[in-house]
């Protein structure tokens, strides 16, 4: 356990739902002075935490001689360090840190952390899964469900596997991943990293701060903007990579006639891609990466080959929801980037519909464009500016509609689609304008589907 949190007993906590109520929780565990502050609305499951475990809190406003007087702030991810109350906290040298930080300050659990612009959550519950089938004692959390501060206020484990995005990377500093995974880089967020792509890999790259000969860097070695990321950063931990071509030199995992072929720790074991329960290349990367953390962990090559062939994937990434009238639906509110979104058209292989739109990170579309152009016949646009969609898409594809709805948005796509066809949501972008959440976006859609 880290002494450092001896330090601080007067902490403010900015952002009040899942990650800032967690800390709050764990702060308050631990003996320390806790108060959490919201600019926004809190939602009522939190509010109502805070009140059962008699933790002060304000909405609507923050106040500013609150903060000064903490001798630690702990930053929701969402909020940038480029606010004008958070570079005030840091000029009087208050120190500012993300909830997983802090909370890995309680634990002495090996940490299995897992990061990426795509296919994170994905690897993380499948990572999850093969430890759980195995016996271990892990809980999921991070990026994805409870938070990590949150589930140790709950209890401990020997193992958390934690989905960490770039924004929590940024806030930590003290903290080391036993096994750090780093699936891809592609451009994402880039709004909150001044429209430059290498601070944003330079964030990704935190996954390995801190690790040591012991620890291991589990990376996609066919990801160009890691290889560049990894000739800036220097990288101390054992380094496995997987490719989906053939690696016989290097330790880890790839791809050679139609099998996964594993090679950790100088010991070999063989994988059909057919057996694998995720298909898809996007998939094949997820289940390598999942296959040699597990591997480094001495799980049985059995527990293994099994998990990542039952392994049911998450909800609103690639979900099929329904058949309706021989059109296929398809829920990818989960793809909230372009990247993610190319990987949903590139594995359909009929006559698109496309439901995309939302809030724009600063998107790049022209990698679409191939597909777009092969794919897809109609384009449903849903979002409240629809301008940069339709002026990368409008020349491209024949059809182009406007929804401020799901419900219309699949009413329009209903009406364009025909027999054989794919309606696909998979809306490259955020969800805030319109929904509370990618999650809520998805529901919305499969009620709408069910509806029809």
């Amino acid at each position: 356990m880290n002494p450092i949190h001896h330090k601080y007993n007067n902490i403010a906590i900015i952002g009040a739902a899942e990650s800032g109520c967690g800390a709050a929780l764990l702060a308050q565990k631990w003996g320390k002075h806790v108060f959490v502050t919201d600019r926004g609305a809190i939602k009522e499951r939190y509010q109502q935490v805070l009140k059962e475990n008699g933790i002060e809190f304000e909405m609507g406003t923050h106040s500013i001689d609150r903060l000064m007087a903490a001798d630690l702030v702990i930053k929701s991810p969402g909020i940038p360090d480029t606010l004008p109350i958070i570079q005030n906290i840091k000029n009087h040298q208050i120190e500012v840190v993300s909830e997983i930080e802090f909370a890995s300050w309680f634990t002495d659990a090996r940490l299995i952390c897992i990061t990426g612009s795509n296919g994170k959550t994905t690897t993380t519950a499948l990572t999850g899964h093969i430890l759980q089938k195995a016996g271990l004692d892990v809980c999921v959390a991070g990026n994805i469900g409870p938070s990590f501060a949150w589930q140790l206020y709950k209890s401990d484990h020997d193992y958390f596997v934690l989905e960490i995005s770039s924004f929590q990377l940024d806030g930590m500093f003290s903290f080391k991943a036993d096994i750090a995974v780093l699936l891809n880089i592609t451009p994402d967020h880039l709004d909150r990293y001044h429209y430059n792509f290498e601070e944003y890999a330079a964030s990704k790259m935190r996954i390995t701060q801190n690790q040591t000969a012991n620890d291991a860097f589990v990376y996609n070695a066919d990801d160009e903007a890691i290889q560049r990321a990894m000739s800036k950063h220097e990288v101390h931990a054992k380094k496995y990579a997987f490719s989906l071509h053939p690696l016989p030199e290097q330790e880890g995992a790839y791809i050679q006639n139609s099998e996964i072929v594993f090679n950790v720790n100088h010991n070999t074991n063989y994988m059909t891609l057919e057996q694998l329960a995720l298909q898809g290349k996007h998939n094949s990367y997820n289940s390598m990466a999942a296959g040699i953390s597990a591997k480094l962990l001495q799980i049985r090559k059995e527990t293994i080959k099994q998990c990542l062939s039952d392994f049911q994937n998450i909800a609103h990434r690639l979900e099929y929801v329904a058949n309706v009238h021989g059109v296929s639906y398809y829920n990818d509110s989960k793809a909230t980037n372009v990247n993610a979104t190319w990987y949903a058209l590139e594995s359909m292989d009929r006559p698109v519909v496309w439901i995309a739109g939302g809030v724009d990170k600063g998107n790049d579309y022209t990698q679409l464009l191939p597909l777009v152009r092969e794919k897809v016949k109609a384009l449903v646009c849903l979002g409240r500016d629809n301008e940069k969609l339709i002026q990368a898409f409008g020349e491209v594809v024949e059809v182009v509609s406007v929804a401020d709805s799901a419900s219309e948005a699949v009413f329009i796509a209903s009406n364009i689609a025909t027999n054989n066809d794919v309606v696909l949501l998979s809306p490259a972008c955020a969800s805030f304008d319109l929904f509370e959440s990618y999650e809520d976006r998805g529901n919305q859609f499969r009620n709408a589907v069910k509806a029809l």
